[in-house]
């Protein structure tokens, strides 16, 4: 790894945090496996970025967005050249399938090809005018410089949808991704230095909540698009609405998938081992929960039980493996923690349980596939999220009482619904309190030109990955010329 990606990336040069001081990264998979010391930024590293982001922000917004886009399109060129390297990244540092990785980075591409594409439609209207000879329009201008505040599941696809739209937009911007990915994003940054954007129109500060408080503090800075936990994010809008600071906030799930007593079977177990375990569950959009017609109940979590047991845990770079360890101790802990209480709440655990005992794994931080039954509806493990792979099984007697449960919690993410009747498939569609929707396919996320949204407190402000992205970079202008 070249030394200079350790480093913060302000005003087109790397440089290190003002402090000096740095932040291992470790590979959860393999925890003698250090990946770098990567610099610990303040509020210092914060204000230089926004100064740099400022300066560079006129002559960037003159561009226009059709030239805009070519610096896009170039990014997304050198991505698919270096698709390889960065794929192999993920998996070191963030621990998912490199399988898997190879699949954020073709989506990450997807998202800035659709974004640049964007490009010629980033406009506004004409208008009739009351008056004669006055032409009316509308039209739209960037917001000015913008913190990009991004998490490590998803650590190259969720700072480029943030990043391709912001620059875009005619925005100029600041990037702090998660601590627990730092190389990742340093990548992503150097891949858009390569395409030859300009100085100081993308910066990169490392760091943790310090470089996170900066962003949101700093005056010059207009706008804050996060995604994460709903604390940090609800702590980000509160601590900017004094001054109106706009937000984009992408926070938690808590997704169910509805299995009817219609439901193809098969079907909805592959897409339960897809959604609840793939990526280990570190999706916003994993489904934590199944809720299951009491009637199809047990043949269900039969068939469920015997996949969900012949599925090996091991690090991402093994071909054989089909989960991978979560990102770290805290997570493991986390995980570990809310099995213990599910049992407590009188679960009862199918498969998994605990961490992966095979002794080559013991120096990662493994937890086996989780599947817990007779879990009640309204107990931790059904209303919190988990972020790991614990399934929670919720029994429903028919679909009224499923849709009910699926809506009891806080959050809104991913609703699915597995049925053979086109009628309850609609009135799911309609009922469910969620942003994005499934039937009879696997719940997690949607397609790269498809808003990316929550409902609840899941989601505030614009969805990314959209034609309605615009509405957080750009704020709108109206003008009447009389001649």
């Amino acid at each position: 790894m070249a030394k200079h990606l350790r480093l913060n990336f302000i005003d087109g040069q790397w440089i290190p945090a003002e402090s000096g001081q740095l932040r291992e990264n470790i590979n959860p998979a393999d925890f003698a496996d250090v990946i770098g010391e990567f610099a610990e930024s303040g509020g210092v590293d914060v204000d230089h970025a926004v100064e740099a982001a400022s300066a560079a922000l006129p002559a960037w917004r003159g561009l226009g967005p059709v030239k805009r886009a070519a610096y896009l399109a170039g990014a997304s060129r050198l991505l698919g050249e270096r698709a390889e390297e960065v794929a192999a990244v993920i998996t070191r540092e963030q621990g998912k399938l490199l399988s898997e990785a190879r699949g954020e980075v073709s989506r990450a591409r997807a998202v800035v090809d659709f974004t640049a594409g964007q490009a010629r439609l980033l406009g506004g209207v004409t208008a009739p005018a009351e008056e004669e000879r006055t032409f009316a329009y509308t039209f739209r201008k960037p917001i000015g410089v913008v913190g990009l505040v991004a998490p490590w599941n998803f650590p190259l696809a969720i700072p480029l949808w943030k990043v391709a739209p912001a620059l875009l937009s005619g925005c100029t911007a600041v990037l702090k991704p998660s601590p627990l990915t730092p190389l990742t994003s340093a990548l992503l940054v150097e891949i858009f230095q390569q395409a030859g954007v300009p100085d100081g129109v993308l910066n990169l500060v490392q760091g943790d909540v310090a470089a996170g408080e900066a962003l949101v503090a700093n005056a010059e800075v207009a706008g804050i698009s996060f995604t994460g936990s709903l604390p940090v994010g609800t702590a980000i809008h509160a601590g900017g609405a004094h001054r109106l600071l706009r937000t984009q906030l992408e926070l938690g799930g808590k997704n169910a998938l509805i299995v009817c007593d219609d439901a193809d079977l098969g079907k909805a177990v592959d897409a339960v081992v897809h959604g609840a375990f793939g990526q280990a569950g570190q999706r916003c959009s994993a489904t934590s929960r199944a809720v299951v017609d009491v009637r199809v109940r047990d043949e269900f979590l039969e068939r469920l039980v015997e996949r969900v047991a012949d599925l090996r845990v091991g690090p991402g770079d093994d071909p054989a493996s089909r989960i991978c360890p979560v990102v770290n101790t805290a997570r493991m802990d986390a995980a570990l923690a809310a099995i213990a209480g599910a049992q407590r709440d009188g679960g009862k655990v199918l498969c998994g349980g605990g961490r992966e005992e095979r002794e080559d794994l013991a120096e990662g931080c493994y937890v086996r596939p989780t599947v817990i039954r007779d879990v009640p509806w309204d107990s931790e493990l059904a209303q919190e999220e988990v972020f790991g792979p614990v399934l929670a099984v919720v029994d429903a007697e028919g679909f009224d009482e499923a849709m009910s449960i699926a809506n009891s919690v806080k959050y809104g993410m991913s609703g699915t619904i597995f049925t053979a009747s086109q009628s309850r498939a609609f009135e799911a569609i309609d009922r469910f309190e969620a942003g994005m929707l499934h039937v009879n396919r696997p719940g997690v996320g949607a397609y790269a030109h498809l808003p990316h949204v929550g409902s609840k407190a899941s989601q505030y402000g614009p969805p990314e990955c959209s034609p309605q992205v615009w509405d957080f970079y750009t704020e709108w202008r109206s003008a009447c010329i009389s001649y």
